[in-house]
């Protein structure tokens, strides 16, 4: 019995921890000074991102290279800055935590 509480909060901590280190590298790489998960406020809103990028093959991978190289014209005329500072892993992450609506 212990033994399967033990793997069942291991699982649990597992599924859980992808979207707190998602939460916590958006903060800490300043993303959520611009953006957050569900309403505009300088860039659009994450859940609008996630809308935007549904059902596309390559979502990941155009957004990670947007992060990466900031663009302008996508969301209205406030251009986004490149983010130089994430690893490719941390990209990555918070690419995914955005397209599953930074939940």
């Amino acid at each position: 019995m212990l033994l399967r509480s033990f793997a069942l909060s291991a699982m649990l901590a597992a599924t859980a921890a992808p979207a707190l280190a998602s939460s916590a590298l958006a903060q800490k790489h300043q993303c959520l000074a611009c953006h957050t998960a569900d309403k505009k406020l300088v860039g659009p809103a994450y859940q609008e991102v996630a809308k935007k990028y549904a059902g596309q093959k390559d979502a990941e991978a155009k957004l990670v290279e947007s992060i990466r190289k900031g663009g302008q014209g996508k969301w209205g005329p406030v251009p986004m800055p490149p983010q130089p500072g994430p690893s490719d892993d941390e990209l990555k992450a918070i690419a995914k935590w955005v397209l599953g609506g930074a939940k």
